[in-house]
């Protein structure tokens, strides 16, 4: 799962910058680096703040965060099925530019 960076191109794609958004959900800027850098792993709380400052629920930006290795083998097939379309939707109902997805 690769939060951090999730994080920070949500961020990018709502042109909203890392001191804004540590504004936006009283942490610091240092600290959203960190999350942003995968160095540090917040706490759910901080999550479901980050996620409403960027308007995306929770649910969503975990979605964004899988990575192939987080799905279990017999998942796989459906999950790779799935990922392109729920990408189509997450771009189209929470994202304002298109963003690289894994």
């Amino acid at each position: 799962m690769n939060l951090g960076t999730t994080i920070a191109q949500l961020r990018k794609s709502k042109k909203i910058s890392q001191e804004d958004l540590a504004s936006m959900c009283n942490i610091t800027q240092a600290y959203l680096s960190l999350i942003e850098n995968n160095k540090k792993d917040p706490h759910l709380t901080t999550l479901k703040s980050i996620s409403d400052a960027l308007e995306v629920p929770l649910p969503v930006v975990f979605f964004m965060s899988l990575e192939t290795s987080d799905i279990r083998n017999e998942k796989l097939k459906d999950y790779e099925i799935l990922k392109p379309s729920m990408d189509g939707m997450i771009d189209q109902i929470f994202l304002n530019d298109k963003l690289a997805h894994h």
